[in-house]
């Protein structure tokens, strides 16, 4: 899961055979507090959630109703989802820098947990060029 400039907030590691509906709890249960420099609790989740046509479920919908999280998403075969193309090409972008490190792009590693050390490794890398960019 991405914000809307593309820094990386949380990743779920699962196989390639699962779909990302299914991670969709686990993505959300991941993402650290956020301090919005107003007083109370810090900030668990999100406001807005945008995805494609693979979130369009109705556990998905009930799950972010649960939480409070206003819905975007394509529904399948009704919309061609192009209007999300404004948002979706932030996480697009922020795949495309993961891709970047061949470590991640081809999998040499045969357990998971390493797999997702260098994983996060990354979107910490990612995150520190991004915030630290003039």
């Amino acid at each position: 899961m991405t914000d809307r400039q593309g820094i990386i907030l949380s990743v779920v590691l699962s196989g390639a055979n699962v779909n990302d509906h299914l991670m969709l709890v686990e993505a959300l249960e991941s993402i650290p507090a956020v301090r919005s420099g107003r007083r109370g609790r810090p900030r668990f989740r999100p406001l807005k959630l945008h995805g494609d046509k693979g979130y369009d479920y109705p556990a998905v919908w009930q799950e972010l109703k649960q939480r409070g999280i206003e819905a975007r998403i394509a529904r399948r075969g009704v919309e061609d989802g192009s209007r999300l193309g404004k948002h979706r090409w932030v996480v697009e972008r922020t795949l495309a820098w993961l891709s970047r490190f061949r470590r991640l792009r081809v999998r040499y590693e045969q357990s998971p947990d390493i797999h997702l050390a260098f994983t996060y490794l990354a979107a910490v890398l990612i995150n520190q060029r991004f915030l630290n960019a003039p």
